[in-house]
C-alpha cells in the first residue's frame, strides 16, 4: 500500500488487531534502545527464512506509537508533513467547520494556495496554527486559574 492511498482514510483497528497491537507494542517498547540511531529487527517469514532489517530509531518510535494508539482502539492516519489538505480535511484536524476554516484562510491566519478554484493548505501550516492556538488557550487557562486562586474561589 502506498502512502498516498492511506492519507485520507483513517485506519480503524478491529478487535483482533487491537489485541495484537497491545502485545506487539509492549514487546517492541521493551526492546527500545534510546541511545542508538537505528534499530535492527529480525523478521521470520512464513517459509521459516529470516531477514534482518535496520530501521531509523525515529521510525521505530513511530511504529511503537502507532501500535500503542491501535491498542487503545484509536483510528490512525499518516500524513506527510508536506502534504496539502482540502479545507474539509483541515477542518477535521482542527475540529471546526469548513466555513470557519475558509474564514481563517481568507483572513490570512493560515496560508493557503489555490488549485483552480480549490484551496489547499499545507499540513505543516495547519499544525503550526493548531499549536499556536493550543498554546494561547493554555496561557489563558493559566491566567484564569491564577485569578481564581487570588480570589480564593476554592481552587488551591
Amino acid at each position: 500500500m502506498t502512502v498516498s492511498k492511506t492519507l485520507n482514510k483513517p485506519f480503524i483497528p478491529s478487535e483482533s488487531e487491537i489485541k495484537t497491537a497491545q502485545e506487539s507494542s509492549r514487546i517492541l517498547a521493551s526492546h527500545l534502545q534510546s541511545n542508538h540511531q537505528s534499530q535492527t529487527i529480525k523478521l521470520l517469514k512464513n517459509d521459516s527464512t529470516e531477514q534482518v532489517v535496520e530501521i531509523p530509531a525515529s521510525a521505530f518510535h513511530l511504529l511503537i506509537d502507532i501500535l500503542t494508539q491501535m491498542a487503545q482502539g484509536n483510528a490512525i492516519t499518516l500524513i506527510p508533513i508536506h502534504a496539502e489538505l482540502t479545507t474539509q480535511e483541515a477542518a477535521d484536524i482542527l475540529n471546526v467547520s469548513r466555513p470557519y476554516v475558509i474564514k481563517l484562510l481568507e483572513s490570512g491566519e493560515i496560508p493557503f494556495t489555490k488549485v483552480g478554484k480549490h484551496r489547499r493548505i499545507r499540513f505543516e501550516d495547519i499544525m503550526n496554527y493548531k499549536d499556536n492556538i493550543d498554546r494561547k488557550r493554555s496561557e489563558v487557562l493559566d491566567k484564569l486559574v491564577e485569578q481564581a486562586q487570588e480570589l480564593n474561589m476554592g481552587y488551591e
